[in-house]
This record gives structure tokens, C-alpha cells and sequence, in this order.
């Protein structure tokens, strides 16, 4: 029961049911806050428990200074949390080893039980490892549950052992899609009680529901198993900054384009650690389609949220998604009783504003690395030939276009080049080069929940194939939607045979290449590019293009709209101007151009208009959670606590629990501390903890080559998150990390210190030596580090390297918070400084003192960073709020809610 000191308990009455809500206008200054703030606001005013969560608290976000810096924290009761399974599986993981620590340190497992809805969705598992025919799906499908059986045996057993837990089984959609589509409530409904759905998630792109008018943001899992267990999210209130929308896009241009110019403004403006809020009488004419895509950008961008208020626009989406009456009824109701609804003309509050004129977007693409380095693309095939440099060898002369006019046309000269000649299987040849497009993706939540850029992908494909074009031969085609709505209105407008014909068959309903799971370049293709070390590209439908994410044989990659990832595939190259350079040649030899297959927005929207219904929505998710008879067959164990199977390499006990005790061990200072690996800007999760392929020769490959996995059936890491011990090896090992302290190398090498000489090692194999030793680890690293998906791994496995501090010059919003909940202490340098200008080469052995000064209850500002070779300065402690705090001194987030449940 709320302490509801500013008597905001009402009552709203919506046709015949009635609803306890807490009402906002009784706390002076809410109407002037922004829509995003509204709803904490409302959360603090339901939650008010008088100790955790009190009165001045609500006053601080009533009387919220837009211009001052965050410094106030509150606690924030998500109303539900959602899982996908590369996250979820360890998440359940925990949740059945903190039942058994409960027991053993003499409390009630069943305390250990979601006390908020929890729904995870299967979407991480799927390969492409079949694809371009009709028997695509059904075959992957089969090596989906060949491979993941463990791990889908275990979350079963999660689903009727945890009260609350509920999952999503294979082959339904993308966790995001699936959440906007159908299980996100906009307002909740609980106990008699209607309040704003809001939602963490163990995935960054949670985001995307925003676009729904529902608050959320991703959080690592130990975050969401927190949550799930009750425990609030510590938060300061965030500056919020207000993006006015105005105009409209004009035909021609997509969702997508739409979106990589908000993220290239945001990301110049700066946005870490704010709210993003979108505001105007642009907004009104932005279909939700298109705020939901631009929702799930927000970590692109680096906002913890970007949210857009509820309209007509909302509730006409819920009708359309098979949401009831009274469902859609209650969120007007409410929306408008509580000031949450769009007023186009309002200029609420906000801590700092940018503009766009929808009308200026152009068409674009953003790559080869980054998601905000957006391409205009009439300068794609210019930049390209720039950006290639970085991807080619030194001795590489520059050199004229090598593709055979026929396949491909000529572009400029000056670009590096290696015709590389190819047999296909049927012995068929042709030639590849720098620039070649082996994959062409269209896949990732991003833009497969949105209907107008798919149906514009199926429309380009139904027009190439009337002009005679199809994919060229070297290029990997996938279509992965995000739910089976996608593919019913595919079937009902009559475009699925145009898109099998360019070779978009259907590969499965999951995230596939997005993260990684774009499956093996056919083999004649990945010889050439390996044995000819070729720049080769990818272009996919997604919002994640890192190194080293899509495939290890692929060097450059692009997001780009799902009509454009159609035309490139078409194009073959990435050196060809698709915007005036000729795709191909029809049945009679004329040159084929993009505008002769570019549907026109009418043509668009008579299809969306005319293919898609509220019936499709009823028909897909009738019985979500049920699965399949291949689903229901799964043998699972019974009892409250899981029956581990020692010889499981899928799903093992962590080590997190091992000799804990009631009482907290005092935070001690870290003396005599080595580097393990010294990383420049911008290093993501993907590099920390990569989710891709298990090679063979790195200590992952070994441990499954020595418990009798074959080769085939390694699997991913993202898939093995569930065993501790596959991750360990797995963190830092990305093949494109550059470790400099092991100059000249590249994946997840170092040098170990504890031989004579610092021979260059595995990092794994140097931290079981370090740790042998007695000897602590840290990290130095410089901007955005732990930039992209919200990977608790990332954290997790830094911690159980040994790695007791991290030192870079900025960090990701999540991963900062990930490295406090494994007990790791997170570091800034000092303003203005980084290892380089203070001179530090990772040789170095650290000491870092004034930790201790957290035992007193209080945090310290700085702590004092010395070394062997006489270098000093003053760290900054990220250690944001004293929920983090406490955190820290109970070494863990994990630790620190085990001991809370059982006290209580």
C-alpha cells in the first residue's frame, strides 16, 4: 500500500470496470514535466513506502529543474521485466543457483520467485545456416533445437518451477516485435490498480517499446533478476532532452533513414545517461510503425530512453494488434486523466531541445562499423572507396572496377582491388573483390515490425523479378521476420514468391544476422575471401553493424532500409552507385536502375492498407506461450530446484555463491594490480563478450573439443551463456579486439606478466595464472566503453577473469552499472586525461587506494591510482548512487538481494 502523503488515491471508472489509479495533478509542478517524468512520477506516488521510497522524493521530481545535472536518486518499480534467451537463460540460471544458496545459508527457496511478470521470448538461437530455398525454415528450425535442446529443456523447467516466468518458444519473433505486437499493455492493469506499463529488459534494444508510450530501457540481467526478485532500480532523475518533430518525409525516403539521421543528431548532441522525448506536430504524423523504429535506436544513440507520449496514433495500433476493447478504452481514459496525452502544439520542460524538419531526410546508410556513421547514399559508393583503405593491405595498388560489365558497372577508378575468380558448386565461375556483398540481411526488430519498409522490400523484389533481376551469385540472402504477421501479409498481398526468387526465403523468426547468427558464407565464397583476404560487406536491415559482429569473414558492414538490403543484393557490390549506376540488365538487355523498381508510397500503402489486419494479430498469438508439439515434447525435470547435469556444456551451477556468508567481507583497496588488457575508444560489448562463432583453436573451442563437442555442434557463445565456463573463455575474445599491449595482434590476446619476459598468451589462459598468483587484474580502456547490447556477460566475465577495476575515460549507461553488480570497480580518468598522455603503457603494476573509504557508508569522489614506474593520479569512482553503493560493498547486486530476501 502506497503511504500516499499527497492524497493522490482516486478512482477512474472506464465503461463498467473501475480502477484504483494515484492521480499526478495532486503534486505540485507535474503538469509542466515531461511526458517521460509523468511516469516516474506516478511510479514513486503508487510505491511510496515511507523508508525507500518517501514524500521528498516525490517532491524532488514535482519541483525537477530541467537544467540542473542529476544528482537526485530515486528507486524505480518496474511493472514487469522481458528476457530474451541469450540474456534470460543465465538470468534463470541464477534464479535456480540463488535457490539453492537460500537453502544453504538457511532460508526458503521459494522467497527466490519473480515477485513482478516476467516473459522471455526465444529469438537469439536461430542460424541462417540454410537459406535462398523454401526449405530454409523448416531445415534451420531442426538445427535450432538440435543444437539448443539443454537450454530449451531448461527454461521449461523455468516456466512451471517459477511463479509469474513465462516463455515464448522458437520460431515466434523478435523479442521486440513480439513485445509492441502483443505483450506490451500501455497501462497495466494489477491487483485493481491501472498504472503506466513500464518494463526493463535484458536486451538494449527494449527501447522499441517506447514507441508505444511504455517506459523502458535495457538492463543487464543481473539488473532484471534484481528486478524480477522486487528489488527497485536505483536511478538519478535523468536530464531529459526534447526532440521536436515538424513536417513530414517525403516519398522516397524510409523509417530507416529516418532514424540514422536522428542517431547520427543525438549522437553528435550527446545523449548518454538522458531521456530522449519526442514532441510536436511532427509527431502526429509519425506512424507508430515509425516511432517504434526509432524507439529501438535509442541505444545507438546512447539515450536510456526515447519515448514518444500516447495519441490516436497508439490506440488505433492496439485495435490493430488484437488488444481488447476495454484494454484500448482504459489507456485513453487514462492517458487523458492522468495529462500523458499528445498535445501537437505543447512545449513542455525539458533540459535541452533539437528540431528536425521531417521533410529534410534523405535516403541513407550508415556503416561499414558504426550505426551513427550515416552515408548519404547517393555518396555511398564514394565513401566506400574512401573507408576501404582501412580494410586493405599497404601494398595494394588502386585500381579500375573488376566486375564484368555485365554483372556489375564500372564506377570510379582509384578504388584498391583484387578480382578474385570463384567456382561455384555447379561450376559456374565469377569474380569477387574488395566491396563485394556476401550478405544481404533483412532482419533485426528494428525494421521487420515495421509494414511499410517491408512491404517496400517485397515491392522492389516483385519488381526486379518483373525486369528479369535477381541476387548476384556471391550473395547470402536471409529474410528473418520479426513475427508471423510479417510473412501472413507477405502470403495475403501475393509477394512471397518475388522475394523467394531473389533469393529472400524465409531462414526463421529470430534476430539472426543482427547478432551474429548470419551462418557460414557458402564455402567456395569464404575460401576466396580468406585465402584473397578480401574487404568484403554486408548489408542488413538491423541496428548493430560492429566489427566483427555479423560474420568473421566479413569486414565492412551496413544498415540500411529492408528495399535497399533487396537492391544491394541485387547490385552485388558496394562500389556500385545504386543511386545512378545500373543494378542490372532486364530481359532485353536494357540497364535496370533503382527507380525502375522503387514502389511509389501509394503503392506502399495500398498494400499495408489492403494486406494487413487485426485478424492476423488474433490468429499469431492466440496461444503465445504454448509452442509447438517439437516445444511441448521436451522432457523436462521436476521440483523447485533444477537437477544439474554435470555433463551439460549448455547449462552448468555458477560460482557466484560459493562461501558467502550472512555478513559482508570489508571493501579492501587494490594493491599490486596488472593489466590484463589495455583497449582504445569505443569498445563494445560485442568485443568484451562476443555472442558469434566458437573457433576451434581458442580456449573455448578447447574446453568443448575436450568435453566431446564436435566442431558442428559448437554453437555460439550468445547460445552457451548458460555455462560459466564456455563465457570465461569466451570475455575478450573477439577477433577484432586489439589489445595493445600485445601490439600486432588481434582477438583475445595479451601479454602475461606472471613469466618471465610477458610472453604473449591467451587472455584466459594469463588470467588463470594471474589468479594462481594472488594477483588482481584491471582494465584500461578509453571512450564508450561498454557501448552496445546491454550483455551482462560482459561484466560477468570480466569479474570471474579477476579483474577487480576498470579505468576508462567514459563508459555505456549499462554496462558502468554490470561491472558494480559483479562487485568490479568502474573508474574514470581524471578530465582531460587518458593512459596515453599520462604515459601508461599496461607494463605497469597499479594500486589503487581510498576504497576503503566505501566501508564507512559514505563513496569517495576520487580514489588515488599509483604504479611501479612512479605514475599518480586521482580516478574518478563511478560508483553513481548509494544503491550502487551497496552493491558494491555486498560484493554484487546478486549477493546483496540474497541477503535482503533471506533477512526479510
Amino acid at each position: 500500500m502506497s503511504a500516499n502523503s499527497f492524497d493522490a488515491r482516486s478512482t477512474l471508472r472506464v465503461g463498467d470496470e473501475s480502477y484504483e489509479i494515484f492521480k499526478l495533478d495532486k503534486v505540485e509542478g507535474s503538469a509542466r514535466l515531461p511526458y517521460s517524468l509523468k511516469v516516474l512520477l506516478e511510479n514513486l506516488l503508487r510505491t511510496e513506502d515511507g523508508a525507500n521510497i518517501t514524500a521528498d522524493h516525490i517532491r524532488a521530481i514535482g519541483g525537477w529543474d530541467s537544467q540542473a545535472q542529476p544528482s537526485q536518486e530515486i528507486q524505480f518499480t518496474p511493472a514487469r521485466v522481458i528476457m530474451q534467451d541469450f540474456t534470460g537463460v543465465p538470468c534463470v540460471v541464477d534464479l535456480a543457483t540463488m535457490r539453492e544458496a537460500v537453502k544453504e545459508l538457511g532460508g526458503d527457496p521459494a522467497k527466490i520467485n519473480p515477485l513482478a511478470p516476467a516473459e522471455l521470448v526465444i529469438d537469439h538461437s536461430v542460424i541462417a545456416d540454410k537459406f535462398g530455398t523454401k526449405e530454409a525454415f523448416g531445415q534451420n528450425v531442426e538445427l535450432e533445437y538440435g543444437r539448443n535442446k539443454e537450454r530449451y529443456q531448461f527454461l521449461r523447467w523455468g516456466q512451471t518451477a517459477f511463479d509469474e516466468f513465462k516463455v515464448v518458444p522458437p520460431g515466434t519473433g523478435i523479442v521486440h516485435q513480439v513485445n509492441i505486437e502483443h505483450l506490451a499493455r500501455t497501462v497495466m492493469v494489477r491487483n485493481g490498480q491501472a498504472y503506466p506499463d513500464t518494463l526493463v529488459g535484458t536486451d538494449s534494444h527494449t527501447t522499441m517499446v517506447n514507441g508505444l508510450g511504455v517506459l523502458g530501457w535495457g538492463v543487464g540481467g543481473i539488473e532484471a533478476e534484481a528486478a524480477m526478485l522486487g528489488q527497485p532500480v536505483s536511478m538519478l532523475i535523468p536530464r531529459v532532452v526534447g526532440f521536436k518533430l515538424t513536417g513530414e518525409l517525403k516519398p522516397g525516403t524510409t523509417a530507416t533513414d529516418l532514424v540514422l539521421t536522428i542517431t547520427e543528431m543525438l549522437r553528435k548532441h550527446g545523449v548518454v545517461g538522458k531521456f530522449v522525448e519526442f514532441y510536436g506536430e511532427g509527431v502526429a504524423a509519425t506512424s507508430l510503425a515509425n516511432r517504434a523504429t526509432i524507439g529501438n535506436m535509442s541505444p545507438e544513440f546512447g539515450s536510456t530512453a526515447a519515448i514518444f507520449p500516447i495519441d490516436d496514433e497508439t490506440l488505433n495500433y492496439l485495435r490493430l494488434t488484437g488488444r481488447d476493447a476495454q484494454q484500448v478504452a482504459l489507456v485513453e481514459a487514462y492517458a487523458k486523466e492522468q495529462g500523458l496525452w499528445l498535445d501537437p502544439k505543447a512545449e513542455p520542460d525539458f533540459s535541452e531541445k533539437l528540431e528536425l524538419d521531417l521533410a529534410t531526410v534523405v535516403p541513407s546508410i550508415a556503416g561499414p562499423k558504426r550505426p551513427q556513421d550515416r552515408i548519404v547514399l547517393a555518396n555511398a559508393a564514394q565513401q566506400f572507396a574512401q573507408d576501404v583503405r582501412n580494410y586493405v593491405s599497404d601494398d595494394e595498388e588502386a585500381g579500375k572496377e573488376s566486375f564484368p560489365a555485365s554483372d556489375a558497372p564500372a564506377s570510379s577508378n582509384g578504388v584498391p582491388t583484387k578480382p578474385t575468380t570463384v567456382t561455384a558448386p555447379d561450376g559456374s565461375t565469377y569474380e569477387i573483390d574488395h566491396g563485394a556483398v556476401t550478405v544481404a540481411a533483412i532482419t533485426s526488430c528494428t525494421n521487420t515490425s515495421n509494414p511499410y519498409v517491408m512491404v517496400a522490400a517485397a515491392l522492389v523484389a516483385k519488381k526486379a523479378v518483373e525486369k528479369g533481376l535477381t541476387r548476384k551469385p556471391w550473395v547470402k540472402t536471409t529474410l528473418a521476420p520479426g513475427s508471423k504477421v510479417v510473412t501472413d501479409y507477405f502470403d495475403k498481398a501475393g509477394l512471397t514468391p518475388y522475394l523467394d526468387k531473389v533469393g529472400f526465403n524465409l531462414v526463421g523468426y529470430g534476430c539472426t544476422t543482427c547478432i551474429g547468427n548470419s551462418g557460414p558464407l557458402p564455402e567456395e565464397v569464404s575460401k576466396a575471401v580468406n585465402d584473397n583476404d578480401l574487404a568484403v560487406t554486408s548489408v542488413l536491415s538491423g541496428n548493430r553493424n560492429f566489427e566483427g559482429r555479423i560474420n568473421p569473414d566479413v569486414k565492412m558492414n551496413y544498415l540500411a532500409s529492408p528495399p535497399l538490403v533487396v537492391a544491394y543484393a541485387i547490385a552485388g557490390s558496394m562500389k556500385v552507385d545504386i543511386t545512378k549506376d545500373a543494378l542490372g540488365t532486364d530481359q532485353d538487355g536494357k540497364p535496370v536502375f533503382l527507380a525502375d523498381i522503387w514502389p511509389s508510397e501509394a503503392e506502399v500503402n495500398d498494400v499495408v492498407a489492403n494486406a494487413i489486419g487485426e485478424d492476423m494479430f488474433n490468429k499469431s498469438y492466440q496461444d503465445v506461450f504454448a509452442g509447438d508439439a517439437q516445444w511441448q515434447a521436451l522432457p523436462i525435470p521436476t521440483g523447485n530446484t533444477f537437477e544439474w547435469d554435470s555433463e551439460s556444456t549448455y547449462v552448468r551451477k555458477p560460482p557466484y555463491f560459493e562461501g558467502m556468508t550472512m555478513e559482508t567481507t570489508p571493501v579492501e583497496d587494490i594493491t599490486g594490480a596488472r593489466v590484463l588488457a589495455k583497449l582504445g575508444d569505443s569498445v563494445t560489448t560485442d568485443h568484451i563478450s562476443p555472442a558469434g562463432a566458437i573457433k576451434a583453436d581458442t580456449p573455448a573451442g578447447k574446453y568443448l573439443t575436450e568435453h566431446g563437442i564436435e566442431r558442428r555442434d559448437f554453437n555460439s557463445y550468445g547460445s552457451r551463456r548458460g555455462n560459466h565456463e564456455v563465457m570465461i573463455r569466451g570475455t575478450f575474445a573477439n577477433i577484432r579486439l586489439r589489445n595493445q599491449i600485445a601490439p600486432g595482434t588481434e582477438g583475445g590476446y595479451t601479454r602475461d606478466f606472471t613469466q618471465a619476459d610477458g610472453p604473449v598468451s591467451f587472455i584466459y589462459d594469463a588470467s588463470q595464472n594471474y589468479q594462481a598468483a594472488g594477483t588482481p587484474l584491471a582494465i584500461l580502456a578509453g571512450k564508450e566503453y561498454g557501448s552496445g547490447s546491454s550483455r551482462d556477460w560482459a561484466a560477468k566475465g570480466t569479474a570471474l577473469l579477476g579483474v577487480k577495476a576498470v579505468i576508462a575515460e567514459s563508459y555505456e549507461r549499462i554496462h558502468r552499472s554490470n561491472l558494480i553488480g559483479m562487485g568490479v570497480l568502474p573508474l574514470q580518468f581524471p578530465e582531460g586525461q587518458n593512459a596515453e598522455t599520462l604515459g601508461l603503457t599496461g607494463e605497469e603494476a597499479f594500486s589503487f587506494t581510498g576504497v576503503t573509504e566505501l566501508n564507512n557508508g559514505t563513496t569517495p569522489r576520487t580514489v588515488k591510482v599509483t604504479t611501479d614506474t612512479g605514475v599518480e593520479f586521482d580516478a574518478v569512482v563511478r560508483i553513481d548512487t548509494p544503491g550502487e553503493a551497496d552493491y558494491y560493498r555486498n560484493g554484487g547486486i546478486l549477493q546483496y538481494v540474497l541477503r535482503s530476501l533471506i533477512r526479510s
